[in-house]
């Protein structure tokens, strides 16, 4: 019998890059090691670069370095795993999903059916490679429970993520996935990134951890409300910079 290796990864995490985001990936890998994970990776709001930097310094706290991007499509938002360029944001979901695969990486759902924070329909939900089935930022936990239903009804792998923008909500929930050992990589430390790609593809996942606390969901669904508000108002308003700048992708 197959003795599989468990990895513990946090697939969404965001970083000072996002607007909504806080802590630079420097301390979000460290906590990460701290607390036993074997990989994040930083998926902001449409912006690769810190993603990047984390995924080459990664090993350096001992974790393997995945790169991701959260894209904005034109349906909702997408997870991006894997790549190393960011897909063009506000194109159609079908397209975004096609050009995640051409640029190496896996489509994954966040936070699907939630409109609220920008989760595609089920309507537009077709082809992707795997669902975030359990997301720990979700005040209850309907949209996890429809969202896992989803997947299972249509053989889509499942991943779990904590979605955090703050630092000790990372890893509140996250994925271990269990892959293979073979002659080539006989050891954990032999393992690296396209090997857990392939795990999830192949549904060799498991879902970790808890919810996020209700009264830090709602500071942080609060805080990210408040930066968009500020954002909409101030890129309208004449000779005023936007605020905050890290929204302005233009």
């Amino acid at each position: 019998m197959t003795t599989h290796i468990p990895f513990a990864i946090d697939f969404h995490v965001h970083s000072d890059e996002s607007y909504d985001g806080h802590e630079p990936i420097e301390l979000i890998l460290e906590h990460a090691a701290d607390i036993g994970l074997d990989g994040i990776v930083i998926t902001d709001h449409d912006r690769i670069a810190e993603s990047l930097r984390a995924a080459e310094i990664a090993p350096e706290y001992g974790l393997i370095g995945i790169p991701g991007v959260e894209v904005s499509t034109k349906h909702g938002h997408l997870l991006a795993i894997g790549v190393e360029k960011r897909p063009d944001p506000g194109r159609p979901f079908p397209e975004t999903v096609d050009a995640v695969r051409e640029l190496g990486g896996i489509a994954v759902v966040p936070h699907p059916f939630q409109r609220s924070r920008h989760g595609v329909r089920k309507r537009h939900v077709d082809g992707v490679d795997a669902i975030e089935t359990y997301n720990s930022m979700l005040f209850t936990g309907y949209r996890n429970r429809r969202a896992r239903t989803f997947a299972r009804r249509r053989g889509y792998p499942e991943i779990g993520a904590s979605d955090a923008h703050y630092l000790p909500n990372v890893g509140k929930a996250y994925t271990e996935i269990l892959v293979s050992p073979d002659d080539e990589n006989p050891t954990k430390a032999d393992i690296d990134g396209d090997e857990l790609v392939e795990a999830i593809l192949e549904g060799r996942t498991q879902i970790r951890g808890k919810r996020t606390p209700i009264h830090k969901s709602t500071v942080q669904y609060a805080k990210g409300a408040v930066r968009k508000s500020a954002y909409v108002l101030t890129s309208r308003a004449p000779l005023v910079p936007t605020v905050p700048a890290s929204m302005d992708r233009t």
